[in-house]
């Protein structure tokens, strides 16, 4: 049955009654005027009109009006099949209308009069097999328009209308339309009076829980006595509300009638509270489905769900059983099932997987593996995990863009309830139009009510993951920086045992401009302490890489590092320095496996890596550098041995396989290719890490210049000669004075503040110039908090960062480098060579 909306105005007040009328006998039969207006009060309907054409088929002429409100709202009499009014454009064209006040305002024509700010109207075409026999208007009191459930509500009750016109064909139209239209709809209605047990109940909700008139005495015990008892719970909560429970309320009950037949009846009421809070009316209304007769095969269904759920150990797990349970037996296209976590929804499973099957929505908000979302988000998820309930839209429904798509020929949403909260929703959805039959909605509603209990029992044990995966996730990177001259991508999947947390690493180091470092490892076990020992191996790595040091000394500081914190665990490691410009690559392996290479023709091959011990055994272990060239568009693959290693598969088969997937992939999209490379790897025994990076080459090759400064009175003066000359000959005169100052500043400090040599590095790359100093001392220069007038120094470094379109200091092997960039104040391009080009000075 439809929702009640949020204003229910208007429902019939039961005829005043004693407290011991139904000791008199059977009550008096309620009026079919007030059981329509209170079912058509709770579709959101005030007013309902029908209009047929007049003589000549030139204007539609008001026949009958139902409702609570007909004093209150007025329709035109006629109106003009020409005229813009919602029920003639309805007429013409065969769509539904449904007008928010808003949009009902932009009519002159065809509204209720006097016009209302909080009244909708909805205009529903009448018609059958072609033919157009007329148009039913509602006007509605909520000035929100009409809920979903009242539309599908309303279209029925339209359907009914046309069904009645039909038995008169060939005559006049038959009088009254309404009332006979919903009679066929078996809508019934009550009025319950908590305080006293009585119920003012029609005939048709009567004959629905299959008691004669004559045998009612007007007890809401009488009704109860023919529920199923296991349904006896949720029917008494309406029969005895609290106050918690003011407010609307929804159900399905199956009752027993005399032929010992069972059917299912849906229950819409409204509690209505007096004037000191308490419940003191329960106004609603009951609708019928048909007898559902339960087969070998439902029964069959439930049983093995129940088995496969029992088995389901994780969130992942439950999700697949439901796609096998709801998939395939309902025919559906797309099954999708989401876990309620806060105020958003985490898809744990798309059936089918592809993105381009799901809303656009949804791949626009695409995550590593699933898409999550908001529950504001979607409004009408929402709405079925506020009420616990299932809905079910027929095709054509009109629904927010999130679930545009997901079932355009019916879409089943279902709240998972778990002991008094909804752990999640599934979405099953359909392409072709699809009728829910009841033995659906039984299957629906029970696989429901299992998920949603192993989903609760799931999530349970998936907390005691969730510590380990953020510890895991903290300790990688979480994102890649963006390199000159090529892409990087990676990819790190756990272990489906244990805590699934691994000592697998990667990182990718930006060194300079044009250097990069790759790095990938492995830590033994799967714990989390192996996580611990993984963190520190990649921050002591990433820390003397930056430092400057070269492949091999980086690898063996980290090996001191990890024998000296006396762990029983040990790591192996693949380090790789590249110089993104000249197209070189230096490696060192520790116990790791050799690194991949894809050619640009594509062939690939293992880098023939000299390989020392892993990392934590031997202290004074040795760590020998290999050297490759890498032309543009050659891929580099760093793997763990979880990718190419299990029970089932030998280590050099799994470095063949991997090799032809990484030879037959796309390199155009890295990102692909990983995913290529990982294949089908569910279960897995041991965690993965990938990382890939493709060499493109530097597009912009830039210039340098280098002077060691020398340690006399006049150095400053022959640095500033060679940096002036350097930028003369570069074309780029406009940075000059910017240039000297910096140089100046820099170069005196380094004079005056360190001992040994000092050194000036030009570099002209595209449209900046970057000036750098290096020096021995490890300590980055300090700029002075205040400056007074009475100072000697420490204006230099406030007037350098001045100057400079970006500044800074970076440690490097042996001391520290300061820089500042300069930007060429120009419109037209910057002349660079074709290849690269080191400049070094001698005398000025």
């Amino acid at each position: 049955m439809p929702h009640d909306g949020r204003a229910r105005t208007g429902v019939s007040e039961p005829r005043a009654r004693e407290a011991d009328a139904a000791d008199t006998g059977s009550p008096p039969p309620v009026p079919e005027a007030v059981t329509s207006e209170r079912a058509l009060t709770f579709a959101g309907a005030a007013l309902t009109a029908v209009y047929l054409p007049g003589a000549g088929n030139q204007e539609l002429r008001l026949v009958e009006t139902a409702g609570c409100a007909r004093s209150e709202y007025g329709l035109p009499e006629r109106l003009p099949l020409s005229g813009d009014s919602p029920a003639a454009r309805t007429f013409r064209t065969g769509r539904p209308l449904w007008l928010t006040p808003a949009a009902l305002a932009s009519y002159a024509t065809g509204g209720p009069t006097p016009p209302r700010p909080e009244a909708s109207l909805a205009a529903l075409p009448l018609g059958t097999e072609g033919r157009r026999l007329g148009c039913l208007v509602v006007v509605g009191a909520s000035a929100d328009g009409f809920e979903a459930e009242q539309r599908r509500f309303l279209e029925q009750y339209a359907d009914a209308v046309v069904a009645v016109l039909r038995t008169g064909t060939g005559r006049p139209a038959p009088s009254p339309l309404l009332s006979p239209a919903l009679r066929r709809l078996c809508v019934g209605s009550f009025v319950i009076t908590p305080d006293t047990g009585l119920i003012e109940a029609d005939e048709t909700l009567l004959e629905l829980a299959g008691i004669t008139p004559d045998d009612f005495d007007g007890k809401a015990d009488t009704l109860l006595a023919h529920t199923l008892p296991e349904d006896m719970h949720a029917l008494m909560s309406v029969l005895e509300p609290s106050t918690q429970t003011v407010g609307r309320r929804e159900l399905e009950f199956r009752v027993r009638r005399p032929t010992g037949e069972m059917r299912w009846l849906s229950l819409s009421c409204q509690v209505v509270a007096g004037f000191d809070g308490r419940p003191e009316q329960v106004l609603g209304v009951v609708t019928a489905t048909s007898v559902l007769r339960q087969s070998a095969d439902d029964v069959s269904r439930i049983q093995w769900l129940t088995a496969a759920l029992d088995d389901a150990v994780t969130v992942r797990d439950v999700s697949r059983v439901v796609v096998t349970a709801l998939g395939e037996p309902l025919g559906a296209d797309r099954v999708a099932l989401a876990e309620l976590q806060d105020d958003r929804l985490a898809v744990t499973v798309l059936d089918p997987p592809e993105p381009a099957a799901w809303p656009q929505w949804w791949r626009s908000e695409w995550r590593s593996e699933w898409p999550d979302a908001p529950v504001s988000a979607l409004p009408t998820l929402q709405m079925a995990l506020r009420d616990g309930r299932m809905d079910l839209w027929s095709a054509g429904a009109a629904l927010e863009p999130g679930l545009a798509g997901i079932g355009a020929g019916g879409l089943a949403v279902l709240p998972l309830p778990a002991k008094g909260w909804v752990a999640g929703v599934c979405l099953v959805g359909w392409d072709q139009p699809h009728e829910f039959v009841p033995e659906e909605r039984f299957l629906l509603t029970a696989t429901a009510a299992l998920v949603g209990q192993a989903l609760k029992r799931a999530r349970a044990h998936d907390a005691e993951q969730e510590l380990a995966t953020m510890l895991q996730r903290s300790l990688l990177p979480r994102r890649l920086p963006e390199l000159p001259g090529g892409t990087a991508v990676a990819r790190y999947l756990p272990a489906r045992r244990g805590l699934q947390v691994g000592g697998d690493w990667y990182d990718v180091i930006a060194l300079s401009e044009d250097r990069v470092a790759l790095v990938i490892g492995d830590v033994q076990g799967h714990s989390a302490g192996a996580a611990t020992i993984m963190g520190q191996m990649r921050t002591a790595i990433r820390a003397y890489a930056v430092e400057g040091h070269p492949p091999d000394v980086v690898v063996s500081h980290a090996n001191r590092l990890l024998v000296g914190m006396e762990t029983d665990l040990f790591a192996t490691c693949c380090y790789a320095e590249l110089d993104m410009e000249e197209g070189n690559a230096l490696f060192v392996r520790a116990g790791h496996l050799a690194p991949l290479v894809r050619h640009p023709d594509g062939r690939t091959e293992e880098v023939q890596v000299a390989g020392g011990l892993p990392l934590g055994i031997l202290a004074d272990a040795e760590f020998p550098m290999t050297t490759c060239a890498l032309a543009p568009g050659t891929v580099i693959a760093l793997v763990t041995d979880g990718l190419v290693e299990a029970a089932d598969l030998p280590l050099d088969e799994g470095m063949d396989r991997t090799r032809t997937a990484l030879a037959a992939a796309d390199p155009a999209d890295p990102g692909e290719m990983a995913d290529a490379l990982l294949g089908e790897l569910d279960p897995r025994e041991d965690d993965v890490a990938l990382l890939l990076l493709r060499y493109d080459g530097m597009k912009i090759r830039p210039i340098r210049a280098g002077w060691a400064v020398w340690r006399l009175p006049d150095a400053v003066m022959h640095a500033r000669r060679f940096t002036a000359r350097a930028l003369r000959r570069w074309k780029v005169e406009e940075v000059t004075d910017a240039a000297l100052l910096v140089v100046s500043e820099l170069v005196t400090n380094g004079l005056m503040h360190t001992q040994g040599p000092v050194r000036v590095d030009l570099m002209l790359r595209g449209d900046r110039v970057r000036v750098s100093v290096s020096d021995c001392s490890p300590r980055a220069p300090a700029k002075p908090v205040i400056v007074d007038w009475d100072a000697t120094g420490g204006r230099g470094l406030l007037l350098v960062e001045a100057m400079s379109e970006s500044f800074g200091s970076v440690p490097v092997a042996g001391g520290k480098q300061v820089w500042s960039e300069l930007v060429v104040p120009r419109s037209g391009q910057v002349r660079v060579d074709s290849g690269p080009r080191t400049e070094r000075g001698g005398l000025p």
